[in-house]
């Protein structure tokens, strides 16, 4: 018996990818994917054409679990016209401070996720901040707020053209943008459980995220001890790996992990840096979409992940 998925919002890089997956998977069917500006087009890897789905005409089009790839803002609608038995999955930002819903992070909320309804899944940027922050966090080694460097590859800003994602204003160039308040910075702030202070840009690359972590120590931690939390916490996670030298965002590309490394104490003990990198369109978005969807439809966690 396999399990239908409906897939809103399919025209975008992540829905794409979220295709590619689907194709793949032993367990799911698509059900549909629906893209207005796509519709009556075939559907790659599907014997179906895309649909034009409304929140209005949901009972139409029935499905037993559903992937909002919706632009900001636009998922409650769905969710209200759902209603509270379907299980959906929300890629967008706009369920991530929401109690009601499961923070989609399985390397760190795996208990949770198993069985959930309702589940939003979290940012790029910020799944690779969470992943190099948590272990310093939950072995009390943070002193206060870790600074994150962020880049991401163009793909990160959408497919609707901005001067964040025009290879003409990107070229031999490095973009930052929101350098106060962006959304993961209180989506990381929050969910790791502590102060942390996040500056994004966009770079030439199409795809991929490289995280420069400085983070303020208590006193008393050796590299040893960082390195050990970090082993200790990753052990058995397939996803993540810990590395010895610094990982290059190139080498995240098409990946469906995230590499941790690099880690280097200053002289005199009072901070440690790191390197995280990721693929965004893969463990930043789709990949972690499919992670949430076996384990809240009861497949293996890795299903359909390659």
């Amino acid at each position: 018996m396999t399990t239908s998925v409906a897939l809103i919002g399919a025209r975008g890089y992540v829905g794409a990818e979220l295709l590619s997956l689907l194709a793949g998977h032993r367990g799911f069917d698509l059900a549909f994917a629906s893209s207005r500006s796509l519709a009556q087009q075939p559907v790659p890897g599907f014997d179906q054409t895309f649909r034009t789905v409304t929140p209005e005409s949901v009972a139409d089009n029935p499905a037993d679990v559903w992937v909002l790839a919706l632009p900001n803002g636009l998922a409650p609608e769905w969710a209200r016209a759902l209603g509270e038995d379907a299980i959906i999955i929300d890629i967008s930002a706009d369920h991530r401070f929401d109690d009601g819903w499961v923070y989609g992070l399985p390397e760190r909320n795996r208990g949770a996720i198993l069985g959930a309804r309702r589940v939003s899944n979290p940012g790029c940027y910020a799944t690779g901040a969470q992943l190099g922050l948590g272990p310093l966090v939950d072995a009390g080694f943070v002193s206060a707020p870790p600074h994150v460097f962020g880049v991401s590859g163009y793909s990160g800003a959408g497919s609707t053209p901005s001067p964040k994602n025009d290879p003409v204003r990107l070229r031999d160039n490095l973009l930052p943008y929101a350098l106060t308040n962006h959304t993961h910075e209180r989506e990381i702030s929050r969910h790791v459980g502590h102060e942390v202070f996040f500056s994004p840009h966009v770079a030439p690359f199409f795809r991929g995220i490289t995280l420069t972590l400085s983070v303020p120590l208590v006193g008393g931690v050796a590299e040893a001890d960082v390195v050990d939390a970090f082993q200790r916490a990753y052990a058995v996670e397939p996803l993540v790996d810990v590395v010895a030298d610094v990982p290059e965002v190139r080498d995240a590309a098409l990946h469906h992990g995230v590499r941790i490394g690099g880690i280097s104490m200053d002289r005199d003990g009072r901070r440690v840096a790191l390197v995280v990198t990721l693929d965004n369109l893969f463990k930043g978005a789709a990949t972690q979409a499919l992670q949430n969807l076996n384990l809240t439809c009861g497949y293996s966690e890795l299903e359909g992940i390659a």
